[in-house]
């Protein structure tokens, strides 16, 4: 938990500017963004405490602590409460067992027709999908995973029109996770394997984004209606909140879908 904590602070002083935060400029700086005496000031605290947390020393801090951070750090909502959840140590590592869904809700996708939909695990391995999902992703599962898909199979970016947005979110909300199950190590290892696969993962996993599940629409590349946009949307199973509902609301064929 420490050790995650520290980076998390390290990386948002990192990207924040002085001007970002209302302060004078100081001439060149050897490092980029604010000075840890620089956050200590606009948060309220020492820079020797703020040095210890950075450290990953095995120091508590209050609420109002992580608070004023953020509010100095100026960070976002998920931000915020990711920063709480390490502080607060996250949950304990579980063992590295296969994952699977319950039947009940394997079962799902499969009623939801044609309009794409599957399961995801703590690491978003593919725990069930239907026919649609898999002829829209190309193979994803079950068996599969998404966040590998998304990164090492070409096919992903011919699927997702915004790939490079579409990437980045979803590695966010891994490290999200990351940080909610320190030391798990099933997600250990997909962090490595996917840095050691993935140019674009070892450029932006240090930049620690984090971001959790929301509903939206993208713009995908379907096989048979070409270039279309879905709405989607994401439920978390309530016996297993780690476990995730995906679906997408798939236009008919005769509807809004484009030309390629």
């Amino acid at each position: 938990m420490s050790t995650e904590l520290g980076a998390f602070l390290r990386s948002r002083r990192e990207r924040l500017t002085p001007a970002d935060a209302g302060l004078p400029p100081t001439g060149r700086r050897r490092t980029p963004g604010l000075r840890r005496e620089e956050l200590a000031l606009l948060a309220g605290i020492s820079a020797t405490w703020l040095t210890y947390l950075e450290q990953g020393r095995d120091v508590r801090p209050s609420g109002q602590v992580l608070d004023a951070l953020a509010r100095a750090l100026r960070l976002t909502g998920a931000e915020r409460e990711h920063l709480h959840r390490l502080a607060g140590g996250g949950v304990a590592p579980e063992e590295s067992v296969g994952e699977e869904a319950a039947p009940e809700v394997a079962g799902v996708p499969a009623l939801l027709g044609d309009n794409p939909a599957y399961v995801t695990g703590i690491c978003y391995d593919v725990l069930a999908c239907n026919d649609a999902a898999d002829e829209l992703f190309r193979g994803i599962g079950p068996g599969g995973n998404i966040v590998r898909w998304l990164f090492t199979e070409p096919a992903a970016r011919e699927v997702l029109v915004d790939w490079e947005q579409e990437a980045r979110a979803v590695l966010a909300r891994l490290r999200a996770i990351a940080g909610q199950h320190p030391g798990h190590p099933r997600v250990t290892r997909l962090v490595a394997e996917l840095t050691e696969a993935s140019p674009e993962v070892r450029a932006w996993w240090p930049q620690y984004d984090v971001q959790f599940s929301q509903a939206g629409r993208k713009r995908l590349r379907h096989p048979r209606l070409g270039l279309i946009t879905v709405a989607h949307a994401a439920f978390h199973v309530a016996e297993r909140p780690e476990q995730t509902l995906v679906v997408y609301h798939l236009p008919s064929a005769g509807g809004t879908a484009a030309s390629r």
